[in-house]
């Protein structure tokens, strides 16, 4: 098969053809059908971030598909079954502790998988398992936004839209912060009451919660000014590898900040209920297989709108 091999000296994946895997007992061959592409992906290879990843390792945590094999103690009908891959972490996430689905075939534990609605597409499942399940936990489960928050997303890319979108379904009211006002259309349709630039232009909103999804300096002690007493921000983005921010309004405030990845399996099966009725529609991109090397060049590079995607296995 074909697969994007990280090894122990590369800064960027290479294409190689290695022998199809094989599931052992509890575990499944998936065929990919899609894998979303990751920005954290380009942390990994550039040696910036998830150091605990091991080398050599084919990345791809995005992961849908179908069962084509199965395991030793795995029930039978789960084969021929659309399914998507939960991150399970700490125990468990597929192109992170074990190869994943930049790849035509994969193997994953049967405790991971999901299936998937009819009317939900293998591309949509694929890019649920993460950016649209780390910011469905960070709107829902950490900032806890709810009918009566008022809450501002900063950083309105493939995750934040997703948040707004979130956001704005729990009944809150919204408000957009990106310094892009091209994507200010976008959020207002996906239920925004207002869009700015910065935070300091919506100076007559105080806002109950601020999820970040830049994760810079700025934005964080932006959100610290525009935050009521006792409000929260809950940091999503990587954006700045350190963080200087003013001890005094954390203090005064009384302001707490919660960092969050990631989701939880149960939160995954409700994401893609959303998807399934139409609520939650992620932005999608596919790029070929062949060119996953230049599509993660220009993710990393900020040239990108909504989330990548590819299919490995397909032949047109």
């Amino acid at each position: 098969m074909k697969a994007y091999l990280l090894s122990d000296s590369d800064t960027q994946l290479q294409l190689i053809d290695i022998e199809k895997p094989s599931p052992s007992a509890g575990e499944v061959l998936i065929e990919v059908q899609a894998c979303g592409i990751c920005h954290s992906d380009c942390h990994i290879i550039n040696g910036s971030g998830a150091a605990w990843v091991q080398r050599p390792r084919i990345l791809g945590h995005e992961v849908a598909g179908k069962v084509v094999a199965l395991g030793d103690g795995v029930p039978e009908d789960l084969l021929a079954k659309r399914v998507a891959v939960a991150l399970v972490p700490p125990a468990t996430a597929i192109g992170l502790d074990f190869d994943g689905g930049y790849a035509e075939f994969a193997v994953a534990p049967v405790n991971t998988l999901v299936p998937l609605p009819e009317n939900v597409s293998f591309a949509q499942a694929a890019v649920a398992t993460d950016a649209v399940l780390t910011a469905y936990h960070a709107v829902v489960a950490e900032a806890g936004v709810g009918v009566l928050t008022t809450v501002a997303i900063i950083g309105l890319g493939g995750l934040g839209s997703i948040g707004l979108r979130v956001a704005a379904l729990q009944g809150a009211t919204v408000f957009g912060i990106d310094i892009d006002e091209s994507k200010f259309a976008a959020a207002y349709k996906n239920g925004a009451k207002s869009c700015f630039t910065s935070l300091a232009m919506a100076k007559d909103v105080v806002f109950d919660v601020v999820v970040d999804f830049a994760g810079m300096s700025e934005t964080m002690v932006a959100a610290l000014g525009a935050l009521k007493r006792g409000g929260r921000i809950v940091l999503v983005g990587l954006g700045s590898k350190e963080l200087t921010l003013p001890s005094f309004p954390i203090v005064f405030k009384k302001v707490e900040i919660r960092g969050s990845l990631g989701g939880t399996k149960a939160e995954l099966v409700t994401v893609l209920a959303l998807i399934s009725v139409g609520k939650l529609t992620p932005v999608l991109e596919e790029v070929p297989f062949g060119k996953l090397t230049e599509s993660l060049h220009r993710l990393g590079g900020g040239k990108v709108v909504g989330r990548l995607f590819t299919r490995p296995n397909r032949t047109e």
